[in-house]
């Protein structure tokens, strides 16, 4: 094991998987010169070239669109975007094509193509740049989409997305770039749709994935301060879900509680909520809870922004409720 930065555990897959298969290129704005707007690229420019490490203009519709056409043709692309934010002006090429052109063609074309970079809230960057896409994303038939909460899954996801011969998309948090963590060293790949349990618990499952994960944990840590035992698990993907694993949590703990940072209507809680529900009723002690971000724009001020986002006292909180402990 080794440790590395979020950045760094993404650039070892890119780079790796560049190695292994030349069809394997990267590009998007800033990719190349500047090194990556989050300097997630750092130093391929200089190992790859021009050609495989490619500066875009500010035109995602277009750079996104070239992506789709190259896998097409039998590349493997990864398109960076600088900010999911960003991928509503390129979203018709990632719905409408990248995840549509396998059922169109009756299986004669496939679109390995990984769209990856930063997802949610990032500090004081207001509405228009702070939003969490991937109840969006998931919606859509022929995509899959994951959001690591770790350097060691986000290398092994993100090798496994690249190899992958369906569009993948592959968010990440801004404020995960610089979180350290120790990775396996070697070859490694983690199945796409594969749900982990973080850490084990018998009272009640709390289930999230991403930035949100370090919410989760935290709770799950104030919470055995009160002789509550949380078990907590880490989606890794949000389509495909594996419930599952989280099924299998509910049979043992009888209690679920979904923390998620997007808005709450149509959101991955929704839908865990619904399939729990539907797959293991009986075993429920309590009604599900999701702790959301709030159903307003991400404002601007850090006071508001802190109401807004999911935090550990609400998820304490929700907790309790399910565990009918305290008004």
């Amino acid at each position: 094991m080794k440790e590395l930065q979020f950045r760094e555990a993404l650039r070892e897959a890119m780079v790796e998987e560049m190695h292994r298969d030349k069809n394997v290129f990267l590009i998007g704005e800033e990719v190349a010169q500047y090194n990556g707007a989050y300097k997630v690229s750092q130093g391929m420019l200089d190992e790859f070239g021009p050609d495989r490490v490619i500066d875009t203009p500010i035109s995602e519709l277009g750079f996104a669109g070239i992506g789709v056409g190259a896998a097409m043709n039998g590349l493997r692309p990864i398109v960076e975007f600088m900010t999911f934010n960003f991928s509503l002006v390129a979203i018709d090429q990632v719905v409408n094509s990248a995840a549509k052109i396998m059922s169109m063609s009756g299986g004669q074309y496939f679109v390995p193509i990984v769209f990856r970079g930063p997802t949610a809230s990032a500090g004081m960057l207001s509405s228009q740049h702070s939003q969490a896409f991937e109840s969006w994303y998931a919606n859509c038939p022929g995509l899959k989409v994951v959001v690591p909460s770790n350097p060691a899954d986000a290398k092994g996801l993100l090798k496994s997305a690249i190899r992958d011969d369906d569009p993948v998309i592959f968010m990440e948090s801004e404020q995960m770039y610089g979180d350290k963590g120790l990775v396996p060293e070697g070859e490694y790949l983690i199945p796409l749709g594969s749900a982990e349990v973080k850490k084990e618990g018998t009272d009640v499952s709390i289930v999230s994935f991403g930035k949100m994960m370090k919410v989760a944990l935290k709770a799950a840590d104030v919470l055995a301060g009160e002789q509550i035992n949380a078990e907590v698990i880490d989606l890794r993907s949000v389509r495909p879900i594996d419930y599952n694993t989280v099924i299998r949590s509910v049979m043992k703990t009888n209690r679920l509680v979904i923390v998620e940072e997007s808005w709450p209507l149509a959101a991955i809680a929704t839908e865990v909520a619904f399939n729990v529900q539907k797959d293991a009723f009986d075993y429920l002690d309590a009604p599900v809870l999701r702790v959301m971000g709030r159903d307003v724009p991400l404002p601007y001020a850090p006071t508001l922004i802190e109401a807004y986002l999911p935090n550990t006292e609400r998820v304490v909180k929700a907790v309790k409720e399910v565990m009918y402990i305290g008004s």
